[in-house]
């Protein structure tokens, strides 16, 4: 048997506090350390009863923690990630990979360099719902992917825009929310070849969009749409629709991801398959509908598992650097088409 996997947490916010929430109930990973100059970090360490560091390079040079889970503000996700991967350790590093794909393209060249794994959390990947989604497309069940349609719209309260970084430009929902509705997009339906892409920021005129509407052209020929607005009274997203994360009301028969093949189509996170019994059939012939099923579990908890599989060099990372660095490209040329009003081809990363 294996000692637990010591852990540190770089970032004690509110991403860092539900990586420990399911982190100590694992057997196979105990936390030792939190590294965070914010004020109340002190206070969480010596709850948890693990040491504590202002310092991440102070922590990482005295606790020599197995792996590291980075959750700390976006623009020092790779600075930090670097700093582990120079000392060896691996890290979890909390979406998005980075701010800038120059930045994240150090971090892919360090990695390789190095050979210590980076993890990068896009956390949906690992929900057993998108597993078996992912299962059925890959399998076949849909036919040839034709068309993709995705949802993101809810309403976030004027609370929300109180901390001042929230209404500057790059903290709209492209990259805080979107970005993971695009990484499950490319995870289920592949590599997008092109976009198109049209953003407003009419309702609230802060310097970050409220509004988007996206194009997506995919390698395998199909064609998607995603439509996103954080500035309505709708209950389309994954945030409400899944049931992922208790603190969003569950819309449970509402969908947020529609995919349609020529030999079916999913409704997610419903699981509903439709398809028809006859080789040819079409228009005058009814669909049947099939309840796919799936064991829920809790994504973070299972990334958690996942990470320290990955620490031990046992499996590759379901999300890697470069991985992760393809959805920071499609982001940004989602933001070059919505400028220049051409269609954009995301930038190429090598893994």
């Amino acid at each position: 048997m294996n000692s637990p996997l010591r852990i540190a947490l770089i970032g004690a916010g509110i991403m860092g506090q539900q990586h420990y929430q399911h982190l100590k109930t694992l057997t196979e990973a105990t936390l030792c350390a939190v590294a965070d100059p914010g004020p109340q970090a002190a206070t969480l360490a010596a709850e948890w009863g693990v040491a504590y560091f202002a310092d991440h390079a102070q922590m990482l040079e005295q606790m020599k923690p197995d792996a590291v889970i980075v959750a700390n503000p976006n623009n020092l996700h790779i600075s930090t990630a670097l700093d582990c991967l120079a000392v060896g350790v691996a890290v979890l590093l909390e979406k998005p990979v980075g701010v800038h794909l120059d930045e994240v393209r150090q971090l892919v060249e360090a990695s390789k360099a190095t050979g210590v794994p980076v993890l990068v959390g896009h956390h949906r990947r690992h929900n057993p719902l998108i597993v078996r989604a992912h299962e059925l497309v890959k399998s076949g069940a849909l036919g040839r992917l034709t068309t993709v349609t995705a949802l993101w719209q809810l309403r976030k309260p004027d609370s929300y825009f109180e901390t001042p970084w929230r209404r500057e430009a790059g903290a709209g929902m492209l990259l805080t929310n979107l970005i993971h509705d695009l990484d499950l997009l490319r995870h289920l339906c592949g590599e997008v070849r092109q976009v198109q892409a049209i953003t407003s920021n009419a309702i609230r005129g802060f310097a970050n969009e409220d509004c988007a509407a996206v194009l997506l052209q995919f390698d395998n020929g199909a064609l998607g749409s995603l439509t996103g607005s954080d500035a309505v009274a709708a209950p389309w997203s994954w945030e409400l629709d899944s049931g992922e994360n208790p603190v969003y009301p569950r819309q449970a028969d509402q969908p947020c991801y529609l995919l349609a093949g020529t030999g079916g189509a999913l409704s997610i996170p419903q699981l509903k398959r439709w398809h028809y019994t006859e080789a040819d059939g079409g228009w005058h012939q009814s669909l049947v509908q099939t309840q796919e099923s799936f064991s829920a579990d809790e994504a973070l908890r299972l990334q958690l598992q996942h990470f320290v599989r990955v620490a031990r060099r046992e499996v590759e990372p379901l999300v890697s650097a470069a991985d992760a660095a393809r959805t920071l490209a499609l982001i940004e040329a989602i933001r070059e088409a919505a400028e220049t009003g051409r269609a954009c081809t995301p930038s190429l990363i090598e893994a």
